[in-house]
């Protein structure tokens, strides 16, 4: 009989990918095994308390058993379709997403970029056929340092020339003025704009929360102008700033939000646009599509999170939490942390770079048991999943402060 395989450290399975793997991520040197909650364990038994999820994918931590359960259960009648039949579990997704996100219609896709590029031809259809704008000269009015994928329309608009350098030439079409300025967003605006697309708090840039007022102004300016309110909410949706949706906080209902991440609740890859009948009307069939886009699996999934959410308990705890959070890292700021900013459980904290930068930082706090990730210079992002205690919040707060006096 042959003796089963050694399984592989961390060390030599991070080894492995080195030449199979496309070197697209630099991952901090932990390779998780196991997961539950807001835990994670790696090949060698070592347990880290998440403060990442995923980037939001994860709100209802690792293996929710509401969602497991759901997955789990149509796993054993079926999987997928395609769109070319209609399977008995995309209607009520899309009913009760579209009534969870006070919208009408829904556009299911996979992945969050998906999400954006539906949206921006979704807006140029419009733009067209509704608001009358000549073929070929519709424009996007976006925000810069923006985050919202990689594909090549989408880095076309990026500022981040990491994301950009080498992959043009780029889609024209876009027009990038400062986030949280509304003089430059509205001398932007013409009649030739088909949308604003914006993220309501811009995560990979750090966290970035826009004055009180400029939600509600975006919305102003884009209803006057005759133009759409695209609203990236893939990052900042479904709960993490403490709300269903970060437009919320000032009461704005955008015409089409994006969604992502969360809506697959850490299983499946889920995506959706949802917006009002006027704009996803314009579709028609083989206009647009995407063979995985609404499968069943992945409606099942999806119904589950919005099942989560209608209860309103984990927008309760992220705003209730988020206070937690807020106050620990006040307490930081000269100890470590020249500043910070947070909405709901979700922070950019900007660490003194005479301590080191945010990869060190990270890397310092994986060595303690606490997993985050760095963006920009010195700056790490928070971001545990809904689901973390109280306790072991402060916890992490607690091994932050550690590692920063260090």
């Amino acid at each position: 009989m042959t003796a089963p395989a050694r399984a592989r450290t961390s060390d030599e399975l991070i080894r492995a990918e080195e030449p199979v793997l496309a070197h697209n991520y630099h991952p901090l040197p932990v390779v998780v095994a196991h997961a539950e909650g807001a835990w994670v364990e790696d090949v060698e038994g070592r347990r880290y308390l998440d403060m990442l999820a995923g980037y939001s994918a994860l709100n209802f931590g690792h293996r929710h058993p509401a969602l497991i359960e759901a997955a789990h259960r149509q796993l054993d009648r079926l999987t997928l379709t395609s769109r070319a039949f209609h399977n008995d579990k995309l209607a009520g997704f899309a009913e009760r997403l579209a009534r969870l996100t006070g919208q009408d219609m829904v556009l299911p896709m996979n992945t969050g970029a998906e999400a954006v590029e539906s949206g921006i031809k979704v807006a140029r259809k419009w733009a067209y056929e509704v608001k009358g704008v000549p073929a070929d000269r519709a424009t996007i009015v976006v925000a810069a340092d923006n985050f919202h994928g990689r594909t090549t329309t989408i880095v076309s608009f990026s500022t981040d020339e990491t994301a950009r350098s080498g992959f043009g030439p780029f889609t024209p079409g876009f027009r990038i003025v400062p986030y949280n300025d509304l003089a430059a967003l509205e001398a932007a605006i013409d009649e030739t704009t088909a949308a604003v697309l914006i993220e309501p708090v811009q995560g990979e840039a750090g966290v970035i929360v826009p004055d009180d007022g400029y939600l509600s102004g975006v919305r102003e300016l884009t209803r006057r102008a005759g133009c759409l309110f695209v609203a990236d909410e893939i990052q900042s949706g479904l709960g993490r700033t403490g709300r269903t949706l970060a437009v919320e906080h000032e009461n704005v209902v955008p015409d089409v939000v994006l969604l992502g991440k969360a809506l697959g609740g850490g299983i499946v890859p889920v995506s959706a646009v949802v917006g009002s009948r006027e704009v996803l009307g314009v579709l028609r069939p083989g206009e647009h599509g995407s063979t995985f886009g609404g499968n069943p699996l992945a409606a099942a999934v999806g119904t589950a999170v919005v099942e989560l959410l209608e209860t309103g308990e984990f927008q309760r705890r992220a705003a209730e939490l988020g206070a937690v959070l807020r106050e620990g890292l006040t307490d930081l700021v000269g100890r470590g942390v020249v500043g910070f900013r947070s909405r709901g459980l979700w922070a950019g904290v900007d660490v003194d770079p005479a301590i080191g930068t945010g990869r060190e930082i990270s890397e310092r706090l994986m060595r303690e048991g606490i997993l985050a990730k760095d963006t920009h210079g010195s700056t790490i992002r928070l971001a545990p999943p809904l689901t973390i205690t109280e306790t072991e919040l402060r916890s992490a707060l607690g091994t932050l402060a550690k590692v920063l006096a260090v």
